[in-house]
């Protein structure tokens, strides 16, 4: 039986306002009814670190609740969210100022708007995070995953949320069930290297230890779009868990198909996660070719192999602070390669998770996935939202 403790992405549901041209969960969304219940948290582990996301997990009257419960298992808790649930939000965090909050901004306005298709969706999200602030809330901050279209954006996203000294995290394009999508793939990598070797460059120069760390992470981006092997060790289903609204215990959320290790609806946590299933799951993981670089990956293999990215920090600082030589995404040999022809794009994007010819298993259920029958995703979330609040926009 497991008594250490883990870290836990719960998945609360698979609904979402939001029209991301990036991840297409928003056609393919969970029935409420179906969605992880009280019950099914309260059997969850002991943890380090909880994020929850979604689908848009606003979505849920109930994530107070959720939260609540989830105090009492995890240390620290983050919320992902699109921000366009205000008042939820506001209301959530009077009652546990301790949360962190991490909302989806994909560019500056136009960018954005354009990108996660919510009219006015930079305005709301930016809007909620200034109203976090003002309210006292420590932890808060942008999300933003990169790509050809919002890349030039990256370092002014960067320096507006450093003046108003929020967190800003980064992620980069990527395929997988969760997502819905498996053609996600980044077309001009030096472009997009470059705006990150930008932002590495302003993490670098900060006087804060966890931007320097975020530098490394970055770097690791650049090392991921160019479809090379991680930098550090990928230990999910060992130390790291995903839940789906279903209650599937999953390693990650990053795989082409769906992994079961086994379901909390119907398993106590000790029989799951010891189980032969969990097993033979943690065995592909041993041998996944995916080489993702998320930060649900990478932040507990960062702190176990911490010598690697400490050692990277440390080099990059004395680089940067006595020789004045800043970090350039050509210590990257694949980077060199491509850029003196030693290598194709094509050969490139043979590297990548980009699967043109996959056919997607979206992780619905069978019930889900029938409603889908009766009209489209966007239209079922739309008249579940109506019929929360009606047509009240400030929601």
């Amino acid at each position: 039986m497991t008594t250490k403790k883990l870290n836990g992405t719960v998945i609360v549901t698979y609904r979402c306002n939001a029209r991301c041209s990036m991840c297409n969960r928003y056609k393919a969304p969970s029935k409420p009814e179906e969605e992880i219940s009280i019950e099914t948290i309260r059997k969850l582990p002991k943890m380090y670190f909880t994020n929850i996301t979604g689908g848009e997990p606003f979505i849920r009257t109930d994530l107070k609740d959720i939260v609540r419960e989830l105090y009492k298992k995890s240390d620290r808790i983050v919320i992902s969210t699109n921000g366009f649930f205000t008042d939820r939000i506001i209301d959530l965090c009077k009652e546990f100022p301790q949360v962190g909050i991490r909302i989806s901004i994909e560019g500056l306005e136009k960018t954005n708007n354009e990108i996660r298709g919510l009219d006015n969706g930079f305005q709301r999200g930016y809007g909620t995070l200034k109203k976090l602030v003002e309210m006292g809330m420590k932890d808060v901050g942008f999300g933003m995953t990169v790509q050809d279209k919002n890349a030039p954006d990256l370092v002014p996203l960067y320096k507006l949320s450093d003046e108003m000294n929020m967190e800003f995290a980064t992620a980069s394009l990527h395929n997988s069930f969760y997502f819905v999508e498996a053609k996600n793939i980044i077309h001009d990598r030096p472009m997009v290297a470059q705006n990150f070797e930008n932002l590495i460059n302003e993490l670098l120069k900060s006087n804060s230890p966890k931007k320097w760390f975020r530098a490394y992470f970055n770097h690791g981006l650049i090392n991921y779009i160019y479809g090379q092997k991680r930098l550090l060790p990928c230990d999910m289903s060992f130390d790291t868990f995903f839940i789906d609204p279903y209650g599937d215990v999953m390693p990650c959320n990053g795989t082409k198909d769906k992994e079961v290790m086994g379901n909390l609806n119907t398993q106590t946590w000790e029989e799951l996660w010891n189980s032969k299933e969990a097993e033979a799951v943690r065995k592909k993981v041993r041998c996944c070719d995916r080489d993702c670089w998320m930060i649900g990956s990478v932040s507990p293999a960062m702190h176990k192999y911490i010598w690697v990215p400490a050692w990277w920090v440390i080099k990059h600082k004395f680089l940067y602070f006595w020789k004045k030589k800043k970090y350039s995404m050509y210590e990257n040999k694949i980077v060199r390669d491509y850029r003196d022809g030693k290598v194709t794009k094509e050969e490139l994007d043979k590297c990548s998770t980009c699967d043109m010819k996959a056919v997607i298993n979206d992780g619905l259920s069978d019930i889900s996935r029938e409603q889908l029958k009766d009209g489209s995703g966007e239209e079922i979330v739309a008249a579940d939202i109506i019929s929360q609040i009606g047509n009240n926009q400030n929601i």
